[in-house]
């Protein structure tokens, strides 16, 4: 089902191949028709997770990236839209030579052709791939079919691993293993047969349960691997390893084994594991709600960014989501954001909770709270201050107001025939540009370098012709496009404000367990002494 780990066990799997030596690639099959993620509402879908080549993937692209501490090319993605949409232009241009096209063997043959070509680009000794969706679904079918042919062909070489979940119903007490025999059931009717399970659930598995899965799914109890639920995903491939899955699929693969290395790891998941100085961070959005629950995938690079830099300070963090609509409600709410260490407020589109927005990082530019704005939170921190600051009551971004009279943020010039034409689809400025940063600044001071890369992913920028009113009364552009029209971070100096500082782009995408990104580091640092400094008093 969704949400059970499969992504993580994809990129868990990675990490541990690639502590064996091995160079590895990742593949996330996604069944919908979009062709790619970038028009689907994040609470509908969660995050959408872009690449270095500006490619709008599923969340679990960032996750594979995240463990495997690598950047992965568009080719490791893919849709039914993309697929069809290939046959289909290739069936336009008599590509198939007038035969009839068909779903088998065309489509299925073009997502085998896809693997096989991510795999050759990368250049790896395995690949891992991830077929989303849940067994039985209509809508992947034919990505399994496409595995069942891959592995007919060379059986040595193709391994199915499955991900189920066994549920503990609380009125019983007991693991209940029948779901998962109909799983294995329903993929056998498809001509697969699962050679290792990974056992999802809520408490690690037994040995009497090992045994039943065994005898009624036809998968040795050694390749079942327990998968409990636990505080951190990093903990997942040593997990893994203790059931000795990285053994189970080398020997499957018939690839000699190498000696593991992951020190680098166990020291990285100790740290965040022993950390004891707590700090809370509010972070202030508008996409947490869908229904009765609260939804964090739709900012979960955010979530893992924020852990990756608390892990390398020690410190261990709290996080609490917080509603901007509700500050335009009741603007007396502000003063509870007093109690946070450091306020986070992430990127976004539209209108609603965008006067709360603003009010929130008034209230921690006003009163020293540590203050990170991403995209939309840093184009809001600019019309922030240009209302209260500047003295520019009217300013506001074209996005909410095309008649503003003091038009801050705009719409890039390039963006104005995609909005009329609603052409939406992967038109915004989307993927890793240089930036340059300025010396003697904060983002200088936490990056040490003055040439950066970072991803994008958005279609309005602050407006060139303002930025002298803004710098006049204080505000610091400290990173901009190599021709200096766009400007990357903004920032207060460390006079005016104990922490202060937007990013245009999205840091989230750039950071990793092992090498958490600067701007989040330096954001945690400052929300820690912000922390200390109130318990002192």
């Amino acid at each position: 089902m969704s949400g059970v780990g499969k992504g993580i066990t994809v990129a868990s799997i990675g990490k541990l191949l690639s502590a064996r030596g091995f160079k590895i690639n990742l593949v996330k099959i996604d069944p919908y028709l979009n062709v790619d993620a970038g028009t689907m509402n994040p609470t509908e879908h969660g995050e959408v997770f872009v690449l270095d080549s500006g490619l709008e993937t599923d969340q679990d692209m960032g996750n594979y990236e995240r463990f495997l501490d690598c950047n992965l090319g568009p080719e490791n993605y893919m849709t039914s839209g993309m697929v069809y949409r290939s046959v289909i232009e290739r069936e336009r241009s008599l590509g198939y030579n007038g035969k009839f096209v068909e779903a088998i063997p065309h489509v299925r043959d073009e997502i085998i052709n896809r693997i096989k070509r991510a795999t050759k680009i990368s250049g790896s000794d395995i690949s891992v791939v991830e077929i989303g969706g849940t067994i039985g679904d209509f809508q992947n079918a034919l990505f399994i079919e496409a595995a069942r042919i891959m592995h007919l062909e060379n059986p040595d070489s193709v391994v199915f691993v499955m991900v189920s979940y066994l549920p503990v119903p609380a009125t019983i007490g007991e693991m209940k293993t029948r779901p998962t025999q109909h799983a294995v059931r329903a993929l056998n009717s498809y001509g697969i047969q699962p050679q290792i399970i990974i056992a999802r659930s809520a408490m690690a598995m037994d040995h009497k349960r090992k045994e039943k899965l065994a005898i009624w799914c036809n998968v040795k109890p050694e390749n079942i691997i327990s998968a409990p639920d636990i505080k951190s995903i990093y903990d997942v491939p040593l997990n893994f390893e203790r059931d000795g899955l990285s053994d189970n699929l080398l020997n499957l693969l018939h690839l000699k084994s190498k000696k593991t290395d992951m020190q680098d790891w166990r020291r990285m998941v100790t740290r965040m594991t022993k950390a004891k100085d707590e700090i809370s961070i509010a972070v202030v959005g508008k996409y947490f709600k869908t229904g009765d629950f609260v939804l964090s995938d739709v900012y979960i690079s955010i979530i893992e960014s924020i852990k990756h830099a608390s892990g390398a300070l020690s410190k261990k963090v709290k996080i609490d989501w917080l509603d901007s609509g509700d500050y335009e409600k009741n603007s007396s709410k502000l003063r509870g954001l007093e109690k946070y260490d450091g306020i986070l407020v992430p990127g976004g589109f539209g209108e609603r909770g965008v006067e709360g927005k603003i009010r929130v990082i008034q209230y921690a530019r006003e009163h020293g709270i540590p203050y990170f704005g991403i995209c939309y939170g840093m184009q809001l921190a600019v019309v922030e201050f240009a209302r209260h600051v500047v003295g520019l009551k009217e300013a506001h971004t074209t996005e909410i107001d095309l008649e503003t009279k003091y038009p801050i943020i705009g719409i890039l010039p390039e963006q104005k025939e995609n909005l009329r034409e609603r052409n939406m689809g992967g038109t915004m400025r989307l993927g890793a540009y240089p930036a340059w940063v300025k010396k003697g600044t904060l983002a200088y001071r936490l990056y040490k370098q003055v040439r950066i890369s970072e991803r994008h992913r958005h279609r309005y920028e602050v407006n060139p012709d303002l930025v002298a009113a803004l710098t006049a009364k204080g505000l610091v552009f400290s990173a901009t496009s190599p021709d200096n029209r766009l400007m990357e971070i903004a920032e207060l100096p460390k006079n005016v404000h104990p922490f202060f500082i937007g990013s245009q782009f999205h840091p989230e995408f750039k950071s990793s367990p092992l090498h958490p990104h600067p701007l989040f580091l330096g954001f945690i640092k400052a929300s820690g002494e912000r922390a200390k400094d109130r318990s002192a008093v």
